[in-house]
């Protein structure tokens, strides 16, 4: 099979990035240390190129046929252990970690699976860095500053574990077939893992409706009175907006209200534990 006879397939969300300028930008930015490299979707492999002439990679493509065309493209790579393709669902092969070793994740992500392989990384231990193209538009949710109008969970999950930044915006002609909308190479470094699920559960109330106040959104599931206490505490208004919060005060406010919901709870003989607000 030849690259020149792939088509795109929708269902897999496939748009390949040609330009090599902006692979080379994706290798240059990528953290200078010696973990290995996880690659999801490597698609044709023109991105797998320049990362196996770098380090050691760990593939991984649910399209069969994209899995013979690599083992066929890459037969020396392969054979020398620079390369190892897992043809499969990688969402399904990640049960906790990806790989039993340090990785940093890069590559070119499946546009429809984009933030939930984003999100699985940050939880993943052996996961350090994550370089990655996806939409802008998702690229800005996990790079935004509180502020912003795009400033939401993914923002606080983001700064919770480490830090964010665009690499570099990339138009729609570096791919084959032309995507309608822009995308974006960003990178998070980490220092922390994602591991809190009640702080992300709090995050979901937090940013459930993000045109109406805080003070609203966290109301239908939390004490009125103790939020307010926990407002006037950390010096938040009663109409700040869920954008407007830091990532630091939304750790503080879940610190505070847990704490005096569980205190609150043994006063009245009943410690169970809040059920969650998935």
């Amino acid at each position: 099979m030849k690259k020149e006879s792939v088509v795109a397939k929708k269902k897999f969300g496939q748009n390949f990035l040609k330009d090599e300028n902006v692979l080379r930008q994706i290798v240059e930015a990528m953290p200078n240390n010696e973990n290995k490299i996880v690659e999801i979707g490597p698609g044709l492999g023109d991105l797998t190129k320049f990362l196996v002439d770098v380090k050691s990679v760990e593939a991984f493509e649910v399209d069969t046929d994209l899995c013979k065309l690599l083992q066929s493209t890459f037969k020396e790579e392969i054979a020398t252990k620079r390369l190892h393709i897992n043809c499969g669902d990688v969402l399904q092969a990640w049960q906790s970690s990806l790989i039993d070793e340090p990785y940093d994740l890069v590559a070119n992500l499946p546009y429809y699976i984009a933030t939930n392989i984003i999100l699985k990384a940050l939880a993943d231990p052996m996961c350090k860095n994550i370089l990655v193209m996806v939409q802008l538009e998702v690229a800005e949710k996990f790079c935004a500053t509180h502020g912003e109008k795009v400033f939401g969970s993914l923002s606080v999950i983001t700064q919770s574990v480490g830090t964010s930044h665009i690499m570099v915006k990339v138009p729609p002609t570096a791919f084959e077939p032309q995507p309608k909308i822009d995308s974006a190479v960003f990178l998070i470094e980490k220092n922390h893992d994602r591991n809190d699920e009640d702080f992300e559960d709090m995050l979901r109330v937090a940013f459930k409706q993000p045109r109406k106040t805080l003070m609203k959104n966290m109301s239908e599931f939390y004490d009125k009175n103790l939020l307010q206490e926990a407002f006037s505490e950390l010096s938040l208004t009663l109409t700040i907006r869920p954008h407007q919060v830091s990532t630091h005060d939304y750790h503080q406010l879940y610190k505070l209200t847990n704490k005096r919901s569980l205190d609150g709870r043994r006063e009245s003989g009943n410690d169970r534990k809040q059920p969650s607000t998935k």
